[in-house]
């Protein structure tokens, strides 16, 4: 079943993106008024106090039919795994199930349903994204068709009492009936004799076969009748209605929920049951809808996050693990190894719903007892604060949760502080330890996941969507309108908002709903007035086969790091020439001169400077040549010195003379430890990859290091295939490893990624660089490039710009973050010319900025620049 729907286009008109998150406005504005209407003569006392005078076992019957209908949702996945061919175990496949129907069902957002939740849960287990995507749309299917067959049942064997609450007649509901369950039997007859696949708009679905489509069937049935009497069990007995009739009216709440897009469907499910479902008693009624909420939607969803925590905390452990549970330690992360990492989309959905919660919980009044203790022991100030910083914490929360999405660790690191004040404020307010007890939980599971959250984005670089600035304006209005509704017997004065006391709980509702709102309009009125950032997509395989075309042709070893993917491209209007830059915060960095003919250089580089223009940022030109400083010159930009890139001349290179005795000596050294060298083509380099991967990782594990990036290329398989690789051996096994970057006219050669095993002796990278050498000098390479020595050559005389004053203070004193002068020692030995590079920017006060920028984006972040050595 290929259900791979088409991609949003991010071009696609204003309208149309406004449009569902516009019609889910207006269904919530139609539930709200519905709801209060039907609770205008009522107060909220009621239906709490309806809630707790509900019977016990009522809600264990809720409780363990809904334990049924998640246990049934697994058999979804089930089949679904073989509808693609692939087989799991069922502990594994039940536990995927559950996290995703629990959050799924209680947020209802794209990120959370269908193949995206399931890719990342499925992955490791080895499932592609198409066959994760199947499975997604098997599952989708088969919760549609057991919602026909639901309803479609419920209207032929009870169309008058169905029909009535539908507001049908009962022949209608009977004609309605047999019409949806023979959509469902011609589905069935398709699915199970047809060969053909059924394609509908950008769906396109294959027949499942009888051995799939009869138990799709008895599960989606038997999920929704399950679902359906967890709620008709906990309906008061002023609500008559027979469980056939009953089941018919849930079939149509949960389309109506699934039409109006509101997550979780909160608030449609009640209207439409208030609206349906016959009763004289709505504070019961309402009391039973909030005690399904909590059972089917709460529970299951802190059940999932909890288990990922635990799951999370038990792939932590350290090594002294009791020992006489490592079987049981070992069973557990194989079994469960989907939840070795959080998924980001869960947790800033429960970042989400901690906001809700504080929301909510600002609006209501606390208890009142709790309100007097408190008042004994802390001073009215405390309470005061303390309710409107909760307030603004989960606005906070909101609009945090969706950088928490991307994966932006400036989020993370600013959610965590969030919850913390969200559990202290919760405590302080009016001693809401379950409240607090929830926000611990969302906290711990952040903690767990804090690995995933390494995007070092700014927390503005992402646009509010059009659903987003909606669904943050439904939570503020629906919050504001629950404490409006909760303190309904409250006159309304102007003296209101002036009230401080123990017990003024509608005083701080009305501020603590004015403050958030009030931010809330300022946060998407800056928004809205914020200059346009696109977010320009990676370079797809036709691009990255361009500007290998354009490389070819290129004097320019550096020119080959534009085949890591990692960077932007922008080409000349020819398409002979091209431009590789990354945006971090307001800086457009660009790496290097252009690439290509250099005649086309100048009109490409006004074209990048008028692109970075239109949108608000910051142009600069990273590592350029000294020959080029004209052209960035007459773009207005200020020039400074970053270091010097060391030249090694080839021509007449050899290891004779007294110079070079050093690196006759690690030669030697390296022939009698059995180390030999080889350049290995790089169609040959597919088949290495594995040794090469295992050497890379001990590198990294040994350095204490991370990836670095945008200057030069990270370990990928896709990436390393493009360039032939140096290997160094030890009595045959691979121990180090560099690949080659050249270039046309063989002009340059250089490395890029330099890295040795466990098993590599004391002198390896010089015995490979001494080789390299030699192979260049045999092949005719002109030049052999070391790369930069940052802040290399910045001149000492006392009339020197700042920077250089600067950069010579760093040079000296800064080997704690970074060996500088020790670079620049290891690379002179090899007796190079030292070729200037700059840095081109608007300079000025935006100049440290700017440097922070290239910092982080060369380093991979803020803490890659502090971990440097």
């Amino acid at each position: 079943m290929n259900t791979e729907a088409a991609a949003i286009d991010d071009t696609s008109p204003p309208g149309r993106r406004w449009l569902v998150p516009a019609l889910t406005l207006a269904a919530v504005v139609v539930v709200v008024a519905i709801l209060d209407r039907e609770l205008r003569q009522y107060h909220l006392q009621d239906v709490l106090h309806a809630l707790r005078a509900m019977p016990a076992a009522s809600l264990w019957w809720s409780f363990a039919l809904t334990a049924c209908s998640y246990w049934v949702l697994t058999a979804y996945d089930v089949l679904g795994l073989r509808y693609v061919g692939r087989k799991l175990p069922y502990r594994r496949t039940a536990v995927t199930s559950f996290i995703a129907y629990a959050f799924g069902h209680s947020f209802s957002l794209a990120a959370l349903t269908g193949a995206a939740v399931r890719y990342r849960l499925y992955a490791p287990s080895g499932l592609a994204g198409l066959d994760v995507a199947r499975v997604a749309g098997f599952t989708a299917v088969t919760s549609g068709v057991g919602i026909a067959l639901l309803g479609g049942l419920a209207l032929v064997v009870a169309p008058e009492a169905t029909g009535t609450a539908l507001r049908l007649y009962p022949g209608w509901a009977l004609a309605a009936g047999i019409g949806i369950l023979g959509a469902v039997a011609a589905y069935v007859v398709w699915a199970a004799a047809s060969r053909a696949p059924l394609e509908l708009w950008s769906w396109r679905v294959e027949p499942p076969g009888a051995r799939l489509a009869i138990p799709q069937l008895g599960a989606g049935l038997a999920d929704l009748l399950l679902s359906a009497a967890a709620l008709w069990v906990l309906l008061p007995e002023s609500a008559h209605m027979s469980f056939p009739a009953f089941a018919g009216v849930y079939a149509a709440a949960i389309v109506v929920s699934l039409i109006s897009h509101v997550p979780g469907g909160v608030g449609v499910l009640e209207a439409m049951l208030l609206l349906t479902v016959p009763h004289s008693d709505t504070p019961s009624l309402l009391g039973a809808l909030l005690a399904y909420r909590a059972i089917y939607y709460l529970l299951p969803l802190f059940a999932a996050a909890l288990l990922m925590a635990a799951l999370e905390l038990a792939e932590q452990l350290p090594e002294w693990w009791p020992r006489q549970w490592p079987g049981h330690r070992r069973r557990v992360a194989r079994t469960l190894h989907l939840a070795q990492r959080l998924v980001p989309q869960l947790l800033g959905s429960l970042v989400f719903f901690a906001g809700v919660v504080l929301l909510v919980s600002g609006a209501t009044p606390g208890l009142d007892a709790r309100l007097a203790l408190l008042g004994d022991v802390l001073p009215l100030t405390v309470l005061e604060s303390s309710h409107l910083v909760g307030s603004v914490a989960g606005l906070g929360l909101l609009v945090l949760a969706r950088a928490l999405f991307e994966k932006v660790n400036a989020a993370y690191q600013l959610t965590m502080i969030l919850l913390a004040v969200g559990v202290g404020a919760s405590l302080l307010k009016g001693l809401d330890y379950e409240e607090a007890s929830m926000l611990a939980v969302v906290l711990l599971c952040l903690w767990l996941g804090r690995g995933q959250f390494q995007r070092r984005a700014s927390l503005w670089q992402e646009r509010f969507s059009p659903g987003w600035a909606i669904s943050l304006a439904v939570v503020i209005g629906t919050a504001t309108w629950i404490g409006l509704l909760a303190q309904r017997q409250v006159p309304y004065s102007h003296d209101l908002w002036w009230t401080f006391a123990a017990d003024g709980d509608a005083p701080r509702m009305l501020r603590a709903s004015l403050v958030v709102a009030v931010l809330a309009a300022g946060v998407l009125l800056a928004e809205l007035l914020r200059p346009a950032q696109p977010e320009p997509a990676l370079p797809d395989a036709a691009e990255l086969d361009r500007a290998r075309a354009i490389i070819l042709e290129s004097p320019s070893a550096l020119a080959n790091v534009a085949l890591a993917g990692d960077k932007h491209l922008l080409f000349a209007p020819e398409g002979d020439a091209f431009l590789m830059y990354r945006i971090t915060g307001r800086s457009w960095i660009a790496l290097g001169d252009p690439v290509g003919p250099r005649a086309r250089w100048e009109d490409l580089l006004w074209h990048y400077r008028e692109l970075v223009d239109e949108h608000g940022g910051r142009v600069v030109f990273y590592e350029v040549g000294a020959d080029s400083l004209p052209l960035y010159l007459d773009l207005g930009l200020a020039l400074i010195k970053l270091g010097e890139e060391a030249l090694i001349p080839l021509a007449d290179f050899s290891l004779e003379g007294r110079p070079r005795a050093e690196l006759r000596s690690a030669r030697r050294r390296a022939e009698r430890d059995g180390i030999t060298f080889e350049i290995v083509p790089r169609e040959g380099v597919a088949a290495l990859l594995p040794a090469l991967r295992a050497i890379s990782d001990h590198w990294l594990d040994e350095k204490s290091a991370r990836e670095k990036g945008f200057s030069i290329g990270a370990f990928s398989a896709a990436y390393l295939v493009n360039f032939p690789v140096a290997i160094v051996r030890r009595h045959g096994t691979p121990v180090a490893f560099a690949n080659l970057w050249g270039s046309a006219g063989r002009e340059e050669l250089s490395v890029d990624l330099m890295r040795f095993g466990l098993d590599a002796p004391h002198g390896t990278m010089d015995y490979l660089f001494t080789e390299l050498l030699l192979w260049g000098h045999e092949q005719g390479y002109r030049y052999f490039s070391l790369g930069m020595a940052p802040l290399s050559g910045l001149e000492r005389h006392p009339l020197a710009p700042a920077w250089h004053r600067v950069g010579n203070l760093v040079f000296r004193y800064g080997e704690h973050f970074y060996n500088f002068s020790g670079l620049r020692r290891y690379k002179a030995k090899f007796l190079p010319e030292w070729q200037p590079r700059y840095l081109a920017s608007p300079g000025g006060l935006a100049l440290p900025r700017i440097l922070l920028d290239v910092a982080t984006l060369i380093a991979g972040g803020v803490t890659g620049l502090l971990a440097a050595r």
